[in-house]
């Protein structure tokens, strides 16, 4: 079982599209003040900013997922490689909460290609889900990471691959009809430890790079879809979410010890 990486960071956020028709409300989100970060383990890759390349390039395990954490104030994006111009840009830190100058995480994106030539392709926390853009090698540092996540939504079942080995699998909740989990393949962005364990999101939750399909906005936020615990473990296996995905106290607190950010997601029907 490896060790957390040190991008991991808990920060104060409000997490939505996480109630049910049962009375919650994703409105009110767990939040948590930010922590140290931790040592970072001696197996974890990385790649010097303002290097197209890391000096020796190892051979990615079949396994692995490359991640992108950003360096400096800003990332800047672009639709294409080499573009004259950048489309979007993302601050780093990010403010996950605004009420609360301290909560913020460093941005961290999923790489889906890399370039000889200084380009990475990297998934994108926005509208529509499954954005991706272009980003500078020299923004970004890049590590390995050997875990791996899968919901299937109609087992209502989620797997935890640690190098390829099954670490945990268990029941989920996922959204009702009307709100459905959208599919596809996401990120964790953030950590979330609750002050108080007993409400709908549990001890801890993942805020995800993915957003709603049924939703433009939910409590006052942008229907970003979470992964967390639960206040009542017998809707676990069960569609009644507003498109969160809820699972076993225990075992999310497991995984907070574990999981860093830009772990892949992957959601099927």
């Amino acid at each position: 079982m490896t060790r957390r990486p040190a991008w991991l960071l808990i920060a104060a956020v409000a997490l939505v599209a996480c109630g049910n028709g049962s009375g919650h409300s994703g409105s009110a989100g767990p939040t948590a003040s930010s922590t140290s970060v931790p040592a970072r383990p001696p197996t974890t890759h990385k790649a010097s900013p303002g290097s197209a390349t890391p000096t020796t390039e190892p051979r990615l395990a079949p396994y692995a997922s490359l991640v992108a954490v950003a360096v400096g104030p800003q990332v800047v994006v672009y639709q294409q490689p080499a573009a004259s111009a950048a489309n979007r840009s993302f601050p780093n830190p990010w403010s996950v909460d605004p009420q609360r100058p301290a909560a913020v995480v460093e941005q961290v994106f999923l790489i889906e290609e890399r370039r000889p030539d200084g380009w990475i392709k990297v998934l994108l926390p926005v509208r529509p889900n499954g954005s991706a853009g272009w980003v500078r090698a020299s923004n970004v540092t890049i590590h390995e990471v050997a875990y791996s996540v899968k919901v299937e939504k109609r087992a209502h079942q989620i797997t935890v691959f640690d190098r390829g080995a099954v670490l945990y699998r268990g029941a989920v909740a996922v959204g009702k009809p009307s709100t459905p989990t959208p599919t596809g393949r996401y990120y964790l962005r953030v950590l979330i430890q609750a002050p108080n364990p007993n409400t709908v999101y549990g001890p801890y939750a993942y805020g995800l790079s993915s957003h709603s399909d049924a939703l433009s906005s939910f409590g006052g936020g942008d229907a970003e879809i979470g992964l967390h615990g639960n206040d009542d473990a017998s809707v676990l296996g069960r569609d009644v979410t507003h498109g969160c995905i809820r699972m076993d106290n225990q075992e999310i607190t497991k995984l907070a010890g574990l999981l860093p950010l830009g772990t892949p997601v992957e959601i099927t029907a």
